[in-house]
């Protein structure tokens, strides 16, 4: 599905939702709609379905919002949740923080509000250890310090050097010379060199191109490196 973040909407009304899913596009989002727990479960459950926030209203037919929220929690769903909630329902706001929802707005609301919102806890998820990465045919963990081939169902264990090579060049989206990178894992004053960097970046590629003598994912840019998309022109070792 296209769309930078792929959200989930949990609503059991049918207008709201289609209003939601539209604005969310209009926006460069992806939605998937879900008017029950059961539905959400199911979207949730897909293994090629990995979700980068949660739009959650309180109530709902086959359950409590509320409650739902904990599952996902203890299940260890960190993604943003961002609940919905009636204007007479506002007492239980705090007890949706606690239970482990990042936000809330209360209905009616302007859709460019919960845009507003929902952006600013994507901003900090982005940034956190928490997200799920996809990085060409993998995804990428940074919190477990691995990639998975859901294709092949094969893991790649990262070092913590490439865990933060990696992090570092996916954050910047574009490229990053070889000085800048190398002071943004090891510091301004260390006494690592570039060498050093290249050495991370070759026992990397073995690990992730199909050819590392011919890199397409972890290219070489204008005298750096690179995160580019699997099949696009690589650019030099």
């Amino acid at each position: 599905m296209p769309g930078k973040h792929p959200i989930l909407i949990i609503d059991d009304d049918e207008a709201l939702r289609a209003t939601l899913a539209d604005h969310l596009g209009e926006h460069g989002y992806a939605a998937y709609a879900a008017a029950t727990l059961a539905e959400a479960e199911k979207v949730i459950n897909e293994e090629d379905v990995r979700l980068d926030a949660i739009i959650l209203d309180l109530g709902l037919p086959d359950g409590d919002g509320l409650d739902y929220c904990i599952r996902l929690r203890r299940r260890g769903h960190k993604m943003p949740i961002v609940i919905l909630t009636g204007a007479d329902g506002e007492d239980k706001v705090l007890q949706g923080l606690e239970s482990g929802a990042n936000d809330y707005i209360t209905k009616p609301f302007r859709s460019d509000e919960l845009v507003a919102r929902l952006r600013a806890q994507l901003r900090l998820f982005d940034a956190s250890e928490d997200r799920i990465i996809s990085l060409g045919p993998f995804i990428f963990r940074p919190s477990k310090k691995l990639l998975r081939d859901p294709t092949k169902k094969g893991v790649i264990h990262l070092t913590d050097m490439e865990n933060m090579i990696l992090k570092h060049l996916h954050r910047a989206g574009t490229g990053v010379d070889r000085l800048t990178l190398l002071s943004e894992i090891w510091g301004h004053n260390s006494t690592v060199t570039i060498r050093a960097l290249d050495t991370h970046i070759y026992r990397l590629r073995q690990k992730i191109e199909v050819d590392p003598s011919r890199p397409r994912l972890l290219v070489t840019n204008n005298g750096g490196y690179a995160l580019q998309p699997e099949g696009a022109p690589a650019s030099g070792r």
